[in-house]
């Protein structure tokens, strides 16, 4: 359990950790001439129960906020020190409030300098104190009277404490590792060394690691848990971690950055949230407010966006937050937003969407998709944003920081369909279908002529509209199952078929032999078959335009047809020979090579898979175009 002090300063938070530790949490000589917390202290014991209890001891000056904010990113529990002199104070009650915009729900209120207060003065404070915490997650906090001179009540606070540890469950240990940076300095003969939480997920020795959002590789060289030697670091502990690698060093790595799993590097620099605004506010938050953002140990600039109106004082709204530079981040993480001259906190939230868009951001349906968001658990949240829109997975896991064997579970769970990639509830993936069934047949009964639909003009059409690699393999799964025939880069529904007339099959009948066996790499022109069979050349060439149509012919050239399974024969060589490519790349002579066939010939059928997209060309040199290589395929 990491427990976290908090309140004004010179309220005996530090000397009351001492009390209960035996450490001294101020370790700056600084600290120890002015009698004040600046830094960040820790302490760690075992207060009865087998188990080892940290302790964050946060400054409590108002210019030093941002410090207690660094330390009271990922606590389990937050002990609340009042004076028995002083009672409640400005900086007491900005604390309650940053506890509680942290979603801290477990405390205990610490009553110090006991021995200064009689009875009555007690009674006052402690319903002083009570009215303060109404309304937060600390509401139900016990208070308890304590004296680190005398020693009164510092028993029994710590016999609370290691229940309060008892109590304490393990943090997930599944997810992938995380961990938030709050101190970052070189010791002699062992190197650079971090220090914070790890907010998700457990770091072995040896591990990869990436620093974030620096993006700097990193090898784990050692782990201190809880302050003991120790082979891995877990969810929820307190941890020192020794970094090697290239270009690690103490100055590399800065308060606020995260340690994570290198699946999850891809920093941030515009996040949607839940925003409770607090009603000390003087008024609305309306847009481009300037703002300090605090999240976990990270703090920097940042500008607000209402996506709902402005945010009146003690509302809870959706927002955009703009930052000053990117961070690293997680869904579900909880900020505080502090004024600019850093003298108040303006509020605080959840962060609900890492890659929020700049443009249309509070449309119907992103307000929809926002909402979805605020569920916590993975599954919910999944079910409710594939009922708005195509879900991409592996930014969703990414951004949660759940590791990819979760997926089936919340797959199940969410109770939706797997497309390429991105998830889609039941009832959206039924729509895709109808619309795609109901477009083909609209097309065909107004084409009748035509074989098919363009595969990429169908994916514009219909909404939702698919990137084209999930497109695809919804269309594989459409074809699969019998409901849509794929014929190259065309869609038709598996009842619609073009047929020559009687005339037009004999006609075609004689013409076949010659645009297959061994001349079917150059094949005869229409004025050739026009010539030998005594036909107009208007007639050829309509005939093969039509078998065209029916996907039995292609036109390489003006006038120049090939059967469509000479079409793929070629398409066949030429994904070999650049198969065969040391680079990928293959030459115009090395195809002709190849369809033994004249250098024009060969030209004209490259250029041919060029307009498809089955090439792409620089110079007198092609390779396979890896988004259209499945074009003629069987």
């Amino acid at each position: 359990m990491i427990v976290g002090t908090a309140g004004h300063i010179d309220h005996g938070k530090t000397a009351l950790v001492k009390a209960l530790t035996g450490v001294d949490g101020d370790r700056l000589a600084e600290e120890k001439a002015r009698g004040v917390t600046i830094e960040l202290g820790f302490a760690y014991a075992d207060l009865g129960g087998g188990a080892v209890t940290g302790f964050v001891d946060a400054p409590g000056h108002e210019k030093l906020i941002h410090t207690m904010l660094a330390g009271a990113g990922g606590i389990d529990m937050a002990l609340l020190v009042v004076a028995a002199d002083d009672g409640m104070m400005p900086q007491t009650r900005e604390h309650l409030a940053i506890l509680d915009l942290l979603g801290v729900r477990r405390g205990i209120v610490a009553l110090t300098k006991a021995d200064l207060a009689g009875p009555e003065r007690r009674e006052e404070l402690t319903g002083e104190i009570r009215e303060a915490l109404a309304g937060t997650g600390l509401s139900e906090a016990p208070i308890m009277a304590v004296s680190s001179l005398t020693g009164e009540g510092v028993e029994d606070l710590r016999k609370a404490l290691a229940a309060a540890e008892a109590e304490t469950t393990a943090r997930e240990a599944a997810g992938l590792f995380r961990f938030a940076v709050d101190r970052s300095f070189t010791l002699a003969g062992v190197g650079t060394v971090v220090t914070g939480i790890v907010l998700s997920g457990r770091a072995a020795l040896e591990d990869s690691v990436i620093v974030s959002p620096l993006g700097l590789p990193a090898r784990v060289r050692g782990i201190h848990a809880q302050n003991r030697k120790a082979s891995e670091g877990l969810a929820g502990q307190r941890c020192a971690l020794n970094l090697a690698g290239e270009g690690v060093t103490k100055d590399a790595i800065h308060r606020g950055d995260l340690i994570l799993a290198p699946a999850l590097h891809a920093p941030t620099d515009r996040i949607d949230v839940e925003l409770d605004a607090l009603p000390s506010e003087p008024k609305p938050l309306d847009v481009w407010f300037p703002a300090r953002l605090h999240s976990h140990a990270v703090e920097t600039g940042a500008r607000i966006v209402p996506l709902q109106g402005p945010i009146r004082p003690g509302a809870r709204s959706l927002a955009q937050l703009v930052l000053d530079r990117p961070i690293a981040a997680a869904v579900g993480d909880r900020f505080v937003l502090r004024d600019v001259s850093a003298s108040r906190t303006i509020g605080g939230g959840r962060f609900l969407d890492l890659r929020a868009p700049a443009r249309k951001r509070g449309t119907p349906e992103r307000l929809a998709w926002l909402e979805a968001s605020r569920a916590r658990d993975p599954a919910e949240a999944l079910a409710g944003l594939a009922a708005v829109a195509p879900v991409d997975l592996s930014a969703f896991l990414r951004d949660r920081a759940l590791p990819e064997a979760a997926l089936p579970e919340i797959l199940a769970r969410a109770g939706a369909e797997l497309v390429g990639g991105l998830a889609l509830s039941g009832a959206a993936l039924e729509a895709l279908r109808g619309a795609l069934g109901e477009s083909l047949a609209a097309f065909h009964a107004e084409n009748p002529d035509v074989a098919g639909v363009g595969r990429e003009k169908m994916r514009l059409a219909l909404k939702p509209r698919l990137p084209k690699d999930p497109f695809l393999s919804f269309l594989r799964a459409e074809s699969a199952a019998g409901r849509v025939v794929l014929d190259g880069a065309f869609l038709r529904l598996p009842g619609h078929e073009l047929r020559l007339s009687p005339e037009d099959e004999a006609l075609y009948a004689r013409i076949l032999p010659q645009l297959l066996g061994e001349g079917r790499f150059r094949p005869p022109r229409v004025r050739d078959f026009a010539q030998e069979f005594g036909l107009d050349e208007r007639e050829i060439r309509r005939l093969l335009k039509l078998s065209q149509k029916l996907g039995r012919a292609d036109q390489i050239a003006h006038d120049h047809f090939f059967a469509r399974e000479v079409t793929q024969e070629m398409a066949r060589i030429a994904r070999r020979l650049a198969e065969e490519s040391a680079d990928g790349w293959f030459t115009a002579p090395a195809f002709r090579d190849q369809v033994r066939n004249g250098r024009k010939v060969a030209i004209e059928i490259l250029d041919f898979f060029d307009r498809l997209g089955l090439t792409l060309r620089r110079g007198d040199m092609r390779r396979i175009n890896p988004h259209r290589a499945d074009l003629f395929g069987e």
